[in-house]
Order: structure tokens, then C-alpha cells, then sequence
């Protein structure tokens, strides 16, 4: 697979690469000493929905927030738009969990973490 399909779009699996930077760099402004070898969380759904092309001289952001916070899931509301025309290229919903990884088992969202997103929201 490349990241340009023969139509010089990019290819719709590198979306999901955008979101994962967006959340990421989202995660790592509340939280700066992140460690990510013992992040406890994981995506369990995410849905894109396509609006308009994006090719490769596009200069595109990814904006990131969060939409719900339950007590072992959190659901954020990403999308990707042109700088140039602010047009909304891209929309994306992904729900994350907490995840215990020595258990392999869902787990609750911290309180910290939870303090943290309120803090930045406002």
C-alpha cells in the first residue's frame, strides 16, 4: 500500500495515521511526562467519514478534543482541515479505554488523567 492512491489522493488507511498523531500530540499536551511504554489505555472503535480529497501538497491540521468522559472509556472527536480554505477534509470519532495490561482487562480511566482533559478543555 502507498500513501497516494492512482488518483493522487491520499490513500484512506493513511487517515487513520493522521488521527493517531492528532491524539497523540492531544495526549502529550495534558500530559507532558507521558510515558508511552506503559500507556494504559487502547483504541477499541474508531469511524471516519470522508468529506473531501486530501492530495499531497495539501497542508492539512489535525484537531483533537474530547467529546465524553465515562469511567473506563473516553470518546474524542478528531478532524482533519485544510489550513488554506478551512475546509473540513475528514471527521473521526475513536472511543479509547483503560486497559490493564498485566490482566489484559478493561480498567478505569484515572483521576488524574480525567483532572487533566477538564483542565485543558476549558
Amino acid at each position: 500500500m502507498t500513501d497516494l492512491d492512482p488518483f493522487g489522493h491520499v490513500n484512506n488507511g493513511v487517515y487513520f495515521s493522521y488521527y493517531d498523531i492528532g491524539r497523540f500530540h492531544y495526549l502529550t499536551l495534558i500530559k507532558e511526562d507521558i510515558r508511552w511504554d506503559v500507556l494504559e489505555m487502547v483504541i477499541v472503535r474508531t469511524e471516519i467519514d470522508y468529506r473531501e480529497s486530501i492530495h499531497y501538497e495539501d497542508d492539512i491540521s489535525v484537531e483533537t478534543r474530547m467529546l465524553e468522559m465515562g469511567n473506563k472509556s473516553f470518546k474524542m472527536m478528531q478532524r482533519i482541515v485544510d489550513n488554506n480554505t478551512g475546509n473540513v477534509k475528514s471527521t473521526c470519532i475513536a472511543v479509547l479505554c483503560g486497559y490493564d495490561r498485566q490482566n489484559n482487562t478493561s480498567k478505569e480511566i484515572s483521576q488524574d488523567f480525567k483532572e487533566r482533559v477538564e483542565a485543558f478543555e476549558q
